[in-house]
């Protein structure tokens, strides 16, 4: 198709190395590869890509780090970014934007504002396309930032079903996302579509690929023990992210003749899970590099000989699974619809929220190594065949098509 004008409205901290922001910068890098032209508006903070524009509200010091999750700081960030968004649509190169891609909830509601407004000043409809990764109230409890009795959680649930249902379109994460939409939220079948999260197979490559040298530094400079096999996680650490189970699964490996070394690639809380890990004896063995850039992550998963993705939501996606599965890795994964979606019959799947069954995943892919190293490479060629930014980007293209 011929290149589209496409505002895109991201309220978070964009770039930062974590899920989120990789399915942004994919897309949107991929679909300006396509010949459309992209402005992003997103929050003060975060670190600029290459080959995206953005738009960013002035006030906010750029060295202030904005927490991961909800918090009420980013309820007046969103109040900021929606006349920023404005101000980005009128001021768009060689025209009205044609298309307003919003991610996560408050973009959505900020562009179906914004849609509205353009109309009205005789601008022509403009279609809103929401990329959905969550629900908006499932996140807020997975976060801790609501109880489950909190009294404005139905209000809460309300607002959430109003900006579901406001979109021309959307891109759920997984199937079992396209299926809350429909069942719980009441969207139309006809405007969900199923957007699988994607990894540039090019970037994430298997171990045996690497150069020998550069993994042998990189070794040595995390301080990874010679002759044990390496358990990796890379992405956000929160209770929610299962990182406490982790942990534990590790502890109940720990006693075993060939003790895995965690190697826990992530953020926030670094010196709380570190305290954790030394209060569960496993000083020594877990390795927390903290903040991984996106650049790094590629060498730091091929020190690994299984990754392990103990996430425990229900409704978001879940992206590292991408990384490993292109970094041909065996996957220890709890067994969640999502996780299924993505590793099909390939994964070593253990109980949701059992450590000891997680412990048990592990220790069957590293107890079998031949083994592990077939499941490995067929889920590469399962990323290489269905999970790819250009493959998303012709999906996108198609639903903007459909909407315009």
């Amino acid at each position: 198709m011929s290149g589209l004008r496409i505002l895109a409205i991201a309220p978070t901290g964009f770039f930062a190395d974590y899920g989120c922001h990789v399915r942004i910068r994919g897309q949107l890098s991929a679909l300006a590869a396509r010949g459309h032209t992209i402005q992003l508006v997103t929050y003060p903070a975060g670190r600029e890509v290459a080959g995206l524009r953005t738009a960013r509200p002035p006030w906010w010091p750029r060295a202030r780090p904005i927490a991961v999750g909800s918090s009420w700081p980013k309820v007046a960030l969103d109040a900021v970014l929606a006349p920023t968004a404005l101000a980005a649509a009128l001021r768009f190169p060689g025209g009205r934007p044609q298309v307003i891609h919003a991610y996560l909830h408050e973009g959505a509601l900020i562009g179906w504002a914004l849609a509205q407004v353009l109309r009205g000043l005789s601008q022509g409809p403009v279609p809103v396309v929401f990329d959905f990764q969550g629900s908006l109230t499932a996140e807020m409890l997975d976060h801790r930032f609501l109880r489950p009795d909190a009294p404005a959680l139905p209000l809460l649930q309300r607002l959430e079903r109003f900006i579901d249902q406001r979109p021309a379109a959307l891109l759920a994460s997984s199937g079992h996302a396209a299926r809350l939409l429909a069942e719980r939220y009441g969207v139309p079948a006809e405007r969900i579509h199923t957007l699988y999260d994607s990894v540039d197979p090019g970037l994430f490559r298997p171990r045996e690929e690497l150069a020998e040298a550069q993994a042998a530094a990189l070794r040595q400079r995390l301080g990874l023990p010679e002759g044990r096999p390496v358990v990796a996680y890379l992405g956000l650490l929160a209770p929610y992210q299962g990182t406490e189970l982790l942990l534990q699964a590790l502890r109940e490996l720990a006693d075993e003749p060939a003790t895995p070394h965690g190697l826990v690639m992530g953020f926030p809380d670094v010196e709380r899970y570190r305290r954790l890990a030394a209060a569960l004896g496993l000083a020594g063995r877990v390795t927390f590099t903290g903040a991984v850039a996106y650049e790094e992550a590629p060498a730091l998963l091929g020190l690994g000989d299984v990754a392990v993705a103990p996430k425990l939501s229900a409704t978001e996606g879940s992206g590292k699974l991408l990384t490993y599965m292109a970094a041909g890795l065996p996957v220890a994964a709890f067994d969640t619809p999502v996780h299924r979606e993505y590793l099909g019959e390939l994964g070593y799947y253990a109980v949701p929220g059992d450590a000891r069954s997680l412990a048990a995943a592990i220790r069957a892919a590293l107890g079998n190594p031949v083994e592990a190293g077939e499941r490995g490479r067929a889920l590469r060629r399962r990323v290489e065949g269905c999970f790819t930014w250009e493959r998303a980007a012709e999906q996108i293209e198609g639903v903007y098509e459909g909407v315009r």
